[in-house]
């Protein structure tokens, strides 16, 4: 890697203990065997040395120096006004503002917009009655959105690239912001055989993602941490995942799942991901310097959750198997979710930050059922014709 600081983070990350060891006797420092206390010191210490060597290499202000995790932050979050991360940054702005924090949200794009008719934009008005700030406006042009106002922390919840993201962590960096965070994507890891995904394994250099988080670390903050999602599940989400298997359960629909559905993956509950976030600006000297799986701590296969779907709707579903390259669809298109194992574990979280996961699939399923039904969705007229040529392909008739 080109910054000393991101490969002192990698190599931090990718620490004997973050892999079960394969050896018969366990390594003294396994998490298995080692009480919470010790293992927080443990990674403190090594992170203070880190910090400090960094320091010496790269200029990068003492740990000493960063806020105590008890005074309350002023946060500056840019949110994407698209996709599945959206939901990120109402839910991390809420839980920072229940907290007495200040906050500032920063909405890519007009507040005219219709983008802006969807959740969780449509929910604001919660943010801004607990005392929030909200603002639209470009990431590029922060200075001019935010004004006179300074912030301690920054959250980068928009940027996939570093065109995108360098104006903004230049401005945090020229302003005295203390602690950076960067929404990136657990999609950077490379395709391997030895599942879960852990933090410290090999990413792909080209991503787009990767490139930000290198360039985050040269800069120096006197805090920094990179965050990498996988699929999330949560109130206020506006990007169809379980959405997609309701569509078809409670039509009566075989749902078509591509090989054998028995692949990996890994759905969080949003609440977990800001959680994790609210833990790093709580304590930014655990937290620095710092690489998180931002995940759930339990995998699903497309079976199962197909199951766990019909469940939540009370009502059977038919599950189809088919070849994509068989039936000459591109699973991309007929499926929302990446045909393989792609599945991350939260090592790093739970190890630097004494982070537990809350998301219970059965449960949050049903919360997002009955908001299925509430804005009738349910009834709506859906067009199935990826759907229908795989079932065609396959001769299984599906009932008018």
């Amino acid at each position: 890697m080109s910054s000393a600081n991101y490969a002192a983070a990698l190599a931090v990350a990718s620490l004997p203990w973050q892999r079960p060891s394969s050896s018969f006797f366990p390594s003294p420092f396994s998490p298995l065997q080692t009480p919470l206390s010790c293992r927080k010191f443990l990674c403190l210490s090594l992170s203070r040395l880190v910090s400090s060597r960094s320091h010496l290499v790269a200029g990068a202000a003492p740990a000493t120096a960063l806020s105590s995790g008890t005074e309350k932050k002023r946060v500056l979050i840019i949110n994407t006004n698209s996709g599945g991360h959206a939901v990120i940054g109402f839910y991390f702005a809420r839980e920072l503002l229940g907290a007495g924090h200040e906050v500032t949200i920063l909405t890519v794009g007009d507040e005219g917009s219709d983008k802006m008719k969807k959740p969780p934009f449509t929910r604001f008005s919660e943010l801004v009655s607990a005392g929030g700030r909200t603002v639209w406006g470009s990431p590029a042009d922060v200075g001019k959105v935010v004004g006179s106002a300074t912030f301690d922390v920054v959250l980068d919840n928009n940027g996939k690239d570093l065109d995108a993201v360098k104006p903004l962590a230049d401005w945090a960096k020229s302003s005295g912001v203390e602690q950076f965070l960067f929404i990136s994507s657990a999609g950077i890891y490379k395709t391997t055989d030895e599942i879960p995904h852990v933090e410290g394994d090999p990413v792909k250099d080209d991503a787009g993602h990767a490139a930000v988080e290198r360039y985050i670390a040269d800069l120096s903050f006197g805090s920094w941490a990179i965050f990498r999602p996988q699929y999330m599940i949560g109130s206020g989400n506006n990007k169809d995942c379980e959405e997609w298997f309701f569509d078809r359960i409670v039509r009566g629909r075989p749902v078509p799942i591509p090989g054998s559905g028995m692949q990996l993956t890994n759905i969080s509950h949003v609440r977990d991901l800001s959680s994790m976030l609210s833990l790093a600006v709580a304590d930014p000297i655990a937290s620095s310097q710092k690489i998180f799986n931002c995940v759930s701590d339990r995998a699903v296969t497309f079976n199962g959750l197909v199951k766990l779907c019909a469940q939540a709707a009370g009502l059977e579903a038919k599950i189809i198997h088919y070849d994509p390259k068989s039936v000459g669809v591109d699973a991309k298109k007929a499926f929302p979710f990446r045909n393989m194992h792609f599945y991350a574990e939260p090592r790093a979280a739970k190890e630097r930050l004494g982070w537990s996961s809350t998301t219970n699939l059965p449960e949050d399923l049903k919360e997002r059922f009955d908001e299925y039904v509430s804005i009738g969705r349910d009834k709506k007229q859906i067009q199935f014709d990826i759907d229908d040529k795989i079932l065609e392909s396959l001769k299984v008739a599906v009932a008018v």
